[in-house]
């Protein structure tokens, strides 16, 4: 039976107690990390009037790139296919010399 971990993580000065399966403790911490740093940036560089607006642009942020990755990963993909495409027909053009 596996057992479950208690921790309690702390983002934008709110304390989240979560139970939790032990291999995600270390992914969870760093995700608050790096939550908790970017709130940071946009509360020194930016005139904001509440926590609220700080996270609803982490999280625009962090989905962005997510998206972006996405959309990298997608455009990535489509080259090497044509390149793939390309080196068969050479292949198959070789093939029937």
């Amino acid at each position: 039976m596996d057992e479950k971990l208690k921790i309690k993580l702390s983002i934008a000065d709110r304390v989240y107690p979560l139970t939790i399966d032990p291999r995600q403790e270390e992914g969870l911490r760093k995700a608050a990390k790096n939550i908790e740093n970017l709130v940071k940036k946009f509360e020194q560089n930016y005139a904001v009037r509440d926590k609220q607006d700080v996270l609803a642009m982490c999280a625009l942020q962090f989905a962005s790139k997510i998206e972006q990755g996405g959309i990298e990963s997608s455009e990535n993909n489509e080259a090497a296919l044509q390149r793939l495409k390309a080196l068969d027909e050479l292949v198959y053009s070789k093939l029937g010399e």
